[in-house]
């Protein structure tokens, strides 16, 4: 049993695809990104190109996938031990071409770290800890803030791309080149993706995006309000209203990450309908 290499798409899907498709929830990260990049192209987010792995299990089974979109970490699914131990390996032969972080669920964290002390002689440090939440019945604030939202356009462009690197800042990941992001706005600006909140006098004030709705499930991303206009409860009625559209669009999972360090964002998710699904952590190497 080894891990299966390639930097083809369609092979990566045509193979994982229902492995993918069984838990979109839990996978919902595999999903919106490689849709994302069937939909802008494979070189969206620079100039190294994505690669994808799966692992089968005894009976042949696809039982662990990994992706690498660089600049953003590794992201490995749900996996048994030796899948996760056997992809430590991997990576660690890559020299100076080995990524600097990995995005895995828990338990499979602590596998990873023994295997990469291992081989690679060091134990990798917990960059941060974060908790997928999935909607169950949506419970929009019942005291919203004065004002409205909207779907963004092109014309708040500018003002987006400076916002998800706040947004990157604020959870403490490296911020990629302005390449990374502004193609992630950019995608979801086609798409229609981001909603605004603005105030009474047509001010905007904070945004959250919306993934590509695929395989029934949309996720939650970038919810951010600048520091001079939190505490107002943007934040909150932001997230509902685009998770309101999600729901009207099909989507039979919603679905959103949280930073676990941050209990203000648990709260304000958990209190409009979000339940707690898994956890995952990001591993810096």
């Amino acid at each position: 049993m080894t891990w299966t290499l390639t930097e083809d798409l369609d092979a990566f899907l045509g193979t994982a695809g229902p492995f993918l498709h069984a838990r979109p929830a839990e996978n919902t990260v595999f999903l919106t990104v490689t849709d994302t990049l069937r939909a802008a192209g494979l070189d969206m987010y620079g100039d190294l190109p994505p690669r994808f792995g799966w692992w089968r299990d005894g009976a042949g089974e696809v039982a662990a996938v990994w992706l690498r979109t660089p600049p953003w970490p590794v992201n490995v699914s749900r996996a048994p031990d030796e899948a996760v131990e056997a992809l430590a390996a991997l990576l660690a032969v890559e020299g100076d071409a080995a990524p600097t972080e990995v995005f895995l669920p828990r338990p499979e964290d602590e596998a990873f770290a023994r295997a990469w002390q291992s081989h690679a002689g060091r134990r990798p440090t917990v960059r941060h800890e974060t908790r997928l939440y999935r909607l169950a019945e949506l419970s929009p604030p019942q005291a919203p803030p004065a004002g409205r939202s909207r779907t963004a356009t092109a014309a708040d462009r500018a003002l987006l791309i400076d916002w998800t690197r706040g947004f990157l800042r604020d959870v403490g990941d490296d911020v990629p080149g302005d390449r990374a992001v502004v193609a992630l706005v950019d995608d979801r600006l086609s798409h229609r993706g981001i909603e605004v909140w603005e105030e009474a006098d047509g001010t905007p004030v904070a945004m959250a995006q919306l993934t590509r709705l695929v395989a029934g499930q949309a996720r939650v991303a970038n919810v951010y309000t600048p520091p001079a206009h939190r505490g107002r409860g943007y934040a909150s009625v932001l997230t509902a209203a685009v998770s309101g559209r999600a729901r009207q669009a099909g989507a039979r999972e919603v679905v959103l990450f949280t930073d676990l360090a941050n209990p203000t964002s648990n709260a304000i998710y958990q209190r409009i309908g979000y339940r707690p699904v898994l956890d995952r952590v990001t591993l810096a190497l």
